[in-house]
């Protein structure tokens, strides 16, 4: 299956955060999209790696993404190293996508900024014809994508571009909540984290509402670019 998009997270979760709302536009606009969680996210306080597993399925559903794969690799461990280099690049080959979307170049969690610097490396390597993989016997081909973005997570990091995602707002929060596990519980006797207040629930609307004013929409969500971003013409910008 080739994709138009694919998206990675260090954790199941990571990606509807950062970007939920501009996956689920771009499915309603008829493109193929893919996510990869690199870690079951099995260190976190509340749940488990396995109720994860099956919460990022129910969130997948939700945005309607074509495919959902998780690497297993290591929670907080991770490195970004040869081994781990080439199953991105396994990931990238198989799905041939467009465009990669990856976690914050920087933010509160370890795993996001090493999560971002390993996809956009695997990215770039995923390129060149003399690193060779195989995926069920079978020799891949090259691959790069033409476009890889960092989506913005914990931190206010500067956006170099903002997508309209008006009318998306609510399934993006739909595909966070069925998380249930990690976010706000009134009923919960689980320890409290930094993700589990009401307040960081809100903060989805609150972001992305303050990112649509600057704009002149009703929301939108922030991505940053490792290099340009070029349009075809001036009137393609709003």
């Amino acid at each position: 299956m080739k994709l138009d998009i694919l998206a990675f997270g260090a954790h199941p979760d990571d990606v509807e955060l950062g970007c939920g709302a501009t996956i689920t536009k771009e499915v309603s606009l008829g493109k193929k999209v893919g996510i990869i969680d690199l870690t079951r996210g099995e260190l976190g306080t509340r749940g488990s790696g396995e109720l994860r597993i099956i919460e990022a399925n129910n969130a997948a559903k939700i945005m309607g993404v074509a495919v959902r794969e998780n690497l297993g690799f290591a929670d907080g461990f991770f490195t970004n190293d040869k081994e781990h280099q080439l199953e991105i690049i396994k990931m990238i080959r198989k799905y041939k996508p467009e465009m990669v979307l990856c976690n914050a170049i920087d933010d509160r969690h370890i795993d996001h900024g090493k999560g971002s610097k390993l996809v956009s490396d695997a990215c770039f390597l995923s390129g060149l014809l003399k690193i060779e993989t195989e995926v069920a016997g079978e020799q891949q081909e090259k691959w790069r994508p033409k476009q890889v973005y960092h989506y913005i997570q914990w931190k206010n990091i500067e956006p170099h571009f903002v997508v309209d995602v008006t009318g998306f707002i609510d399934k993006k929060t739909d595909a966070v909540l069925a998380y249930s596990s990690q976010f706000y519980d009134p009923k919960s006797s689980e320890p409290e984290t930094p993700i589990t207040s009401k307040n960081f629930i809100e903060s989805i609307n609150y972001r992305a509402r303050d990112l649509g004013r600057l704009i002149g929409v009703e929301y939108a969500e922030g991505f940053t670019s490792e290099r340009y971003v070029a349009v075809e013409n001036l009137s393609k910008l709003i």
